[in-house]
């Protein structure tokens, strides 16, 4: 199995056991399950934004841990305050040392789109996601069936959730549908983990004019983000270049300031 397998496979399992933990019922009493959810499609749309979407995560199965000693109370504040339009929070805890209760605290303390980024294959991570703060969840298109989408999906909006389906390549560009609200292109590849914008520009032109276009990885100057953009791209997720300095909070401030200066 390749990684992405072996995560799936993994995933499964352990939704199965916190059903058997935590109810559908009790999910619906989860603090912000009737809270109201931020749009990031709208905050990607806002020309006065900076479209990043920031991420917090402490490690990858690619790269180990990135940073295991930040708050994420502390670093999405940061985030938050400097001006990203969105944040993400990686909630899978086998590979990336996240928690759902990241997302919660998150949730507390912040007043704009949280995405929670996990790889989500059954309803009831909905259930949790909007228990737990999020606004928007992520639907990746290698590890789903185009009926499986379109299901999850249509289900993530009846509770209020925003939709991003994650595409790697061409042919998961079937899997966008009317539900979905923001399509992202990962620029890493999941079998050799290299990285390169040109996949972003590739599929740009391919991607229904009417879906918020978000370019994932491998962004690490505004150079990127300003090159990124003439192709379309409203949003521009951005993790691993803050959470691997000391100060993830303080590295994004420096890259916010720079590229609003460059947009004036």
């Amino acid at each position: 199995m390749n990684i992405l397998e072996t995560i799936i496979a993994h995933k499964r399992r352990e939704v199965e056991q916190r059903k058997k933990e935590v109810s559908l019922i009790d999910l619906t009493h989860g603090p912000f399950y009737k809270a109201e959810t931020y749009s990031l499609k709208d905050a990607l749309l806002d020309k006065t934004g900076t479209g990043i979407i920031a991420e917090f995560k402490r490690k990858s199965p690619s790269k180990g841990i990135i940073n295991d000693k930040a708050s994420v109370e502390e670093v999405s504040q940061g985030y938050a305050t400097n001006g990203a339009s969105g944040i993400s929070i990686l909630t899978d805890e086998e590979f990336f040392g996240g928690t759902l209760a990241d997302l919660q605290k998150a949730a507390i303390i912040n007043k704009i789109p949280l995405l929670r980024k996990d790889f989500m294959i059954d309803e009831y991570q909905l259930h949790e996601a909007k228990g737990y703060g999020a606004s928007v969840i992520l639907l990746i298109a290698a590890c789903l069936s185009v009926e499986e989408v379109k299901s999850l999906a249509t289900a993530a909006k009846s509770l209020g959730l925003e939709v991003l389906l994650e595409v790697h390549n061409e042919q998961e560009l079937e899997h966008i549908c009317d539900q979905v609200d923001l399509v992202g292109v990962n620029n890493r590849n999941l079998k050799t983990f290299e990285v390169s914008l040109e996949q972003s520009v590739h599929l740009s032109k391919l991607i229904p004019g009417e879906k918020v276009k978000i370019s994932e990885s491998g962004i690490n100057s505004v150079d990127d983000i300003l090159y990124l953009a003439d192709f379309g791209y409203k949003g521009f997720l951005i993790g691993e270049n803050f959470m691997k300095q000391e100060n993830p909070a303080e590295a994004f401030k420096i890259f916010a300031d720079k590229l609003k200066a460059v947009k004036s």
